[in-house]
């Protein structure tokens, strides 16, 4: 059932996407704020209490109906219900348009366009980005967001059911909600959160990192992700692009963070070994960089499916085995 009920939410989800605005979306966030205004007292013990609160708030009922469907032997309700959750909690459509838009405006030479729809995209300045700079960001974000609103909630849909579905996507926006706006960074209510969606994705990353090498090029990304994956000072995401950039022949991350050795200002005088750096392989991106992204991505996706095709019949035939002893 489990690979049926992804399935049908993917194709569901090609039909008819599911806006990032959306209301369903729209109520957590708001719930998640309020949680925030009432607990927030600057300490981290406050943080974890609102984060345990508002996990348990919607996982609870997500779980509860799940049991009791299966209690009850309402095994197409059932199915009905995991294919809902994972519907509203995958995100493989919703920021498509844009990424879909940036590949279409840099290869007709548009930088500016793209530019523009990178900053709405994004929400960062892009006043000034060189085409390429455009396209290693349209690239990252897109694997990012590839992994935290598909990859990820597989993962746990498949570990726990629609309830683990619910806990990462959940999770996962609380560590951004509660630390990265101007008014949250470095407030002690939010170091719970980050901490617990590390945990939360600590499988999953990597999971998906050697999915991307399986589809790619897995030399490379094998040696990006040893190699370069701690210079990202977000480990999860050196994880992604290190290895997603190798499987692509991308050199994805900013100058720093591909080079092995940051030059000293006296480095000439020092110590000649700094002479030479050890850049992550791969080519500057570009337009040709979305595309590859686009194959990158779909390859890894139909080998989850695959992977969960065998698991379901394994269980499947495990499951007629034991019915028949």
């Amino acid at each position: 059932m489990t690979f049926f009920s992804i399935l049908c939410a993917l194709l569901i989800e090609q039909l008819k996407p599911l806006r990032a605005d959306n209301l369903i979306y729209a109520e957590i966030k708001s719930f998640a704020m309020r949680m925030e205004g009432w607990f927030n007292a600057g300490d981290a013990s406050n943080g974890r209490m609102g984060w345990v609160l508002v996990i348990l708030l919607l996982m609870g009922p997500t779980a509860l109906i799940s049991w009791l469907l299966y209690d009850y032997q309402l095994v197409f309700v059932a199915f009905a219900w995991n294919v809902l959750i994972v519907y509203l909690t995958l995100g493989f459509r919703h920021y498509s348009h844009y990424f879909s838009s940036i590949q279409g405006a840099l290869s007709a030479g548009d930088e500016a366009g793209a530019r523009a729809l990178l900053a709405e995209w994004a929400r960062i300045d892009t006043v000034g980005m060189e085409g390429s700079e455009v396209a290693r960001i349209a690239v990252e974000k897109s694997l990012l967001t590839t992994h935290r609103n598909v990859f990820g909630v597989f993962f746990w849909f498949l570990l726990v059911g629609p309830a683990g579905a619910v806990m990462y996507r959940v999770s996962e926006y609380l560590a951004r909600a509660w630390n990265e706006p101007d008014h949250m960074r470095n407030e002690a209510f939010g170091q719970f959160a980050a901490r617990a969606f590390y945990w939360i994705d600590w499988v999953p990353v990597r999971l998906t990192a050697v999915a991307f090498a399986v589809v790619g090029n897995f030399e490379d990304a094998i040696y990006a992700w040893r190699n370069f994956a701690h210079r990202w000072t977000d480990e999860a995401r050196g994880i992604i692009l290190s290895a997603g950039g190798g499987a692509m022949g991308v050199r994805l991350g900013t100058p720093n963070e591909n080079a092995s050795k940051v030059l000293p200002p006296d480095a000439a005088t020092v110590d000649s070994t700094y002479s030479e750096v050890d850049v992550m392989p791969g080519e500057e991106p570009n337009a040709r960089a979305l595309q590859s992204t686009v194959g990158l991505v779909w390859r890894a996706l139909l080998l989850w499916m695959l992977l969960l095709l065998l698991l379901s019949g394994a269980v499947g035939l495990a499951n007629i085995g034991q019915a028949a002893a």
